[in-house]
């Protein structure tokens, strides 16, 4: 084809926006079972392992699957992979629909395995994160790349805090079957929407068009796209796994997202479990006090790391995390007052984490930023599974008191996150808007 013929379709701010809407409407899977977990708990009988298991389902898929569709930008853009995750979200969700719906409120036991299974397929959504987070660091230079992802994910975080918070009160007035299922017509409209309107950055337009990939390259970087990618799905995988500095920032995100995640789900039990809260007041407990802080105050992590750099940003942002968690364990069952300001000053420090990490991201490892967004966003929100079983282990050996005192492991998690950014900034602080040397 002619390349003086040829014109591109969408902008940064498009790009942007269709990559955030792809993302909210994926992502309020976090808040999939927090809200009926008391429910199902006793109707199913279950643990509090198996109930942490189950409020942690779609964090599995949502954090594991970041890891080759991230990398699979690096081939193709994000809106073929970031659409795919939208629809298997959509399968998972209208699964759970049509049990709910044939069976609920008769459930039984044996259905836990099944709940679970939608609840894993349901998290495909979650892992849009990584994929829309490559999408909008190839449509914007890097400069402005700590502000564009503190934007893209700071809106998109508020999907699981709005969802847990509406959830509940939907519960309440219609009911949980006909709240499902329009959690899953809001999905299905969402992807179709998305995958009408999204478009990739220039590159991968022009590659697609056919134009070779050094005239595509020219031309791109004319348009103003300063990241191009240099390899396959497994060479940006391989290329981004060989910096020591893409495991750091993996461990640091282990904590300030999968911690995230984790606790956007388990703050609605621990409200409801340690002070017999109201699920409703639970839920806005959790929204305003943790999930939309740390949501809206990332956008101010990613634009104060644009300015004195995202090593140093982490080191007080974790700092946070570790003086809430603190105050937590401080306040126990009984310090009600205590505990929300534990909740809040722990919501601030991840925010402000994540929108650092992130902006540290295309800066280590500028020629595979898919890779290491995968390797990142997958392993890092890894936590997000992990960590709420871990939870309910202390809940199941202490009995109430044991919903405070878990959070000693995100002491153990902020001190080491602290470590390693300390590290870091020792070693790259001073190089704030210089990409490290392949």
């Amino acid at each position: 084809m002619q390349l003086e013929n040829f014109k591109i379709k969408g902008s940064p701010t498009t790009g942007l926006i269709m990559a955030t809407f792809g993302f909210f409407i994926g992502f309020a899977a976090v808040s999939l079972y927090a809200p009926v977990a008391k429910n199902l708990k006793d109707i199913l009988g279950l643990s509090g392992f198996l109930m942490g298991l189950l409020v942690a389902a779609p964090n599995l898929t949502g954090s594991l699957l970041r890891i080759p569709f991230a990398a699979w930008v690096d081939k193709v853009g994000g809106k073929i992979p970031l659409a795919t995750l939208l629809i298997l979200s959509v399968i998972g969700m209208a699964g759970l629909s049509t049990l709910l719906y044939l069976y609920y409120p008769e459930l039984t036991p044996s259905m836990y395995w099944l709940i679970l299974f939608f609840g894993f397929l349901s998290g495909c959504g979650i892992a849009t994160f990584s994929v829309g987070i490559a999408q909008t660091a190839y449509w914007f230079p890097e400069k402005k790349q700590g502000f564009a992802l503190g934007v893209y994910a700071g809106i998109g975080n508020l999907a699981p805090g709005i969802f847990g918070m509406l959830l509940p009160f939907a519960l309440k007035e219609i009911g949980l079957t006909t709240s499902y299922i329009l959690w899953f017509l809001f999905l299905l409209a969402g992807t179709v929407i998305y995958i009408l309107f999204a478009k990739d950055a220039p590159y991968f337009q022009l590659v697609k068009a056919g134009v070779p990939r050094e005239e595509a390259v020219r031309k791109a970087k004319e348009l103003g796209q300063e990241l191009i990618p240099t390899g396959s799905l497994i060479q940006s995988l391989k290329n981004s796994a060989k910096h020591i500095e893409t495991w750091a920032l993996v461990a640091l995100y282990f904590t300030s997202f999968g911690g995230f995640l984790a606790l956007t789900g388990w703050f609605i039990v621990f409200w409801v479990q340690s002070y017999d809260i109201e699920l409703r007041q639970a839920g806005l407990l959790m929204a305003f006090g943790f999930s939309l802080l740390a949501s809206v105050i990332r956008i101010f992590g990613g634009w104060l790391s644009d300015k004195i750099g995202g090593e140093l940003v982490s080191i007080m942002a974790f700092s946070l995390v570790l003086i809430g968690a603190f105050i937590i364990i401080l306040a126990g069952n009984s310090n009600f007052p205590l505990s929300i300001s534990g909740e809040i000053v722990m919501g601030a420090g991840m925010g402000i984490a994540n929108g650092a990490v992130f902006k540290l991201v295309p800066k280590y490892v500028p020629h595979a930023t898919g890779g290491a967004a995968g390797w990142v966003g997958g392993l890092g929100a890894f936590g997000g599974f992990v960590v709420p079983p871990i939870l309910g282990l202390f809940v199941q050996g202490m009995g109430n008191i044991g919903y405070s005192r878990g959070f000693v492991v995100y002491i153990v998690l902020a001190l080491s996150a602290i470590v390693i950014s300390s590290l870091l900034w020792k070693a790259y602080g001073k190089e704030i808007n210089k990409p490290i040397e392949e």
